[in-house]
């Protein structure tokens, strides 16, 4: 009896009902969304950089060579001499280390030059075909196949750069032998070959652009590039001990003109900047919902006025002090929980929207239907608390509710 009069009661003011959830409902969705991008986001970069200590790469921002390479968010540095870096992959500190060539991409998806070294990285297997084995042979990964609907036997044209935009390598298609199954990681997003297709392309680019060359020295300007201009992007990095990650940072840089960046000291870092980030956007959810909750209190208290006489009837009728300050606790109550329930609905979509985003230019996605039960439900007991806040004055002031004074005046 009481839940149905508190729900009646709750749209006595429909307006300021309205106002109050929409206010619920944007503070709500603001945490949840920040809490489920904070955790996925860095779920998938500490689970993009196992089995990783240092990255190789030419010299330039740590950050930038580790979001490259790691992530392949960024683009690189530059690029470091294959036969020097090579000295570096085969020495005894080193467990395995695995070279990267970055250079054309296909629809915006990376086409990297490596080894199958890759694969096991990330514990991935073909789920279609085979590896790589010849120049120009492709492996793609589940969700590139998924979303340009692609399959093995498939050939395209890379582009060269990063952007879909640029130059088309119309002498070279790449051919698609293997789909890697579906991880949930970044290798679902990249497209992978030897790292001999990615200096063949740009070898045969680099012999097209020279002008004022007698065709008989075609072939030996090519050998020349072959055996001189072999370049790759990094090397990611694995030691038998930890002593090559605390050394090789400073002795890299004052021995060759590389770097070696450490993935787990650069993202810390960004999720210390990241973190700055949410934190300040968390405050401001939680201003909007104290802000909620005096819109909650005024609500009650003005409406209390104009329903002494309805209150005092009950009373009458036979209804307790007790029951009265039910009553209006849980029109505050009502309100809150249909704002938290918008809220998680509202947060989810947005998510959506973002992950959508973020997939298209990042080739990063989010899960949506992610609930983080301790965290949310933390939000849920803490929208409540406020619901009950807002209500208590009103509810006090229905309980003392003088029966025989507020009919006299009526």
């Amino acid at each position: 009896m009481i839940g149905k009069i508190a729900w009646r009661n709750t749209w006595f003011k429909p307006l300021n009902t309205i106002l109050s959830i929409i206010l619920l409902t944007a503070s709500v969705s603001i945490i949840s969304v920040l809490i489920l991008l904070q955790k996925q986001f860095e779920e998938q970069f500490s689970s993009s950089m196992d089995n990783i200590d240092l990255v190789l790469g030419a010299k330039g921002s740590p950050l930038q060579l580790i979001l490259s390479s790691v992530y392949h968010i960024d683009a690189p540095p530059g690029n470091i001499d294959y036969a020097e870096a090579k000295k570096w992959m085969h020495n005894p500190f080193v467990a395995k280390a695995i070279p990267l060539a970055y250079g054309d991409n296909y629809k915006g998806y990376k086409i990297i030059g490596t080894t199958t070294d890759y694969l096991e990285r990330f514990q991935a297997k073909i789920a279609t075909g085979d590896v790589f084995k010849k120049d120009f042979e492709v492996i793609i990964g589940a969700q590139i196949a998924e979303n340009l609907k692609l399959k093995v036997g498939d050939t395209f044209l890379g582009t060269h750069g990063d952007a879909e935009e640029g130059e088309v390598h119309e002498e070279h298609p790449y051919k698609i032998v293997g789909i890697i199954n579906k991880t949930d990681k970044l290798i679902d997003n990249v497209i992978l070959s030897n790292i001999e297709s990615v200096w063949h392309m740009h070898e045969h680019e680099h012999a097209h652009t020279e002008t004022g060359e007698a065709e008989n020295n075609h072939n030996h300007d090519h050998e020349e590039i072959s055996e001189q201009k072999r370049e790759i992007t990094a090397v990611l990095l694995k030691f038998r001990n930890k002593m090559g990650i605390v050394t090789w940072p400073r002795i890299i840089p004052q021995n060759t003109e590389m770097q070696a960046a450490s993935p787990a000291v650069e993202i810390n870092r960004l999720f210390a900047l990241f973190g700055v980030g949410i934190q300040a956007l968390q405050y401001l959810a939680y201003g909007i919902m104290l802000i909620s909750g005096i819109s909650i209190f005024v609500a009650l208290y003005n409406t209390l006025k104009e329903r002494k006489y309805e209150f005092a009837l009950l009373r009458v009728n036979g209804a307790s002090r007790l029951q009265l300050l039910q009553l209006v606790l849980i029109e505050s109550l009502f309100l809150c929980t249909i704002g938290f329930i918008f809220g998680t609905i509202f947060g989810r979509v947005a998510l959506y929207f973002i992950s959508v985003s973020s997939q298209e230019e990042f080739k990063i996605a989010f899960n949506p239907f992610e609930f983080i039960w301790d965290k949310e439900g933390i939000i849920f007991i803490v929208t409540l608390l406020v619901g009950i806040l807002a209500a208590l004055i009103p509810a006090i002031k229905a309980y003392n509710l003088n029966i025989s004074k507020t009919l006299a005046n009526a």
